[in-house]
């Protein structure tokens, strides 16, 4: 009776002895299983996320996650997360203009989680499918140019300017005086010519009537079923939805979502809350 009650204390320190005897190959063992142990984690991802959030300023990051998915051949869709209010004109039409070479090799679905406003969502309008929150604001197709007049501050502060110009135009939005009326009609022609651009190819890439631009870009801002009234988004949902419509536009036997990086995100996080407000006052949409 004793003997059969030893038996398992011996086997239960001889695994303790094994442990600490080979405690580097345990170890290793052990990392070996959390790293592989999963069925999914040994396929490579044949579905991406790329995601656009906060306000579109510099978009590198962005731009180079997009054309990683477009050149990954094992990539055969991609859901493109939008949670943006917008920003510059120009960082936006890139964007755009990368999801529409993505859209031309494999299905992109766009979801908009928050917003999709402005130049957020002139850069998801080329995705083959959009996707909204029922909660999220969507829209603002419009162009906004703005600066501060501070001269009579500067008065008040004692501050005079001077300045040596060449060209006409060169002081046109400046924030140290009234605008001239020649300056605000130049700049007026600016916004109107981005404006025209924007709602062009809104109307392009969505199927819109380019001859009534008031019904979907007076710059206002529709909630998720106003958005699907006037066509600028094609469904209201989840972002499980959004997934799903993903798969189903790739058409993969089994899908396996590409998983981001724990230490990048944990950066990402870090780098978010270290940032300080950004001001640009040219060329932003709205």
């Amino acid at each position: 009776m004793l003997e059969l009650i030893k038996k398992p204390f011996i086997w239960i320190g001889a695994v303790f002895n094994y442990i600490q005897n080979h405690f580097k190959t345990v170890l290793l063992l052990l990392i070996l299983i959390l790293v592989f142990g999963s069925q999914d984690e040994l396929k490579h991802p044949n579905l991406a996320v790329v995601k656009i959030e906060g306000e579109i300023l510099n978009v590198e990051e962005i731009l180079e996650n997009i054309e990683d998915a477009t050149k990954d051949e094992k990539i055969k869709g991609v859901l493109l997360q939008v949670d943006s209010p917008g920003g510059a004109l120009a960082p936006s039409i890139e964007l755009s203009m990368a999801v529409k070479r993505l859209a031309e090799k494999k299905p992109v679905v766009a979801y908009a989680a928050g917003s999709m406003t402005s130049g957020s969502y002139y850069a998801s309008i080329w995705a083959n499918h959009i996707i909204a929150n029922p909660g999220a604001f969507v829209g603002s197709i419009g162009v906004l140019f703005q600066a501060p007049n501070v001269a009579e501050l500067a008065k008040k502060l004692g501050i005079s300017e001077q300045i040596i110009t060449a060209g006409e135009y060169k002081q046109m939005g400046t924030f140290t005086r009234e605008w001239t009326a020649k300056e605000r009609g130049a700049l007026k022609e600016l916004i109107d010519d981005a404006y025209t651009l924007f709602i062009t190819d809104v109307a392009t890439a969505r199927g819109l009537n380019l001859a009534k631009p008031n019904e979907f870009a007076n710059a206002q801002v529709f909630i998720a079923s106003k958005a699907l009234n006037v066509h600028l988004i094609d469904e209201i949902g989840s972002i499980n939805d959004a997934k799903t419509k993903v798969e189903e536009l790739a058409n993969v036997s089994h899908a396996v979502w590409q998983k981001p990086d724990k230490m990048d995100k944990w950066m990402k996080k870090l780098e978010s809350s270290s940032k300080l407000p950004i001001f640009n006052l040219m060329g932003y949409l709205k």
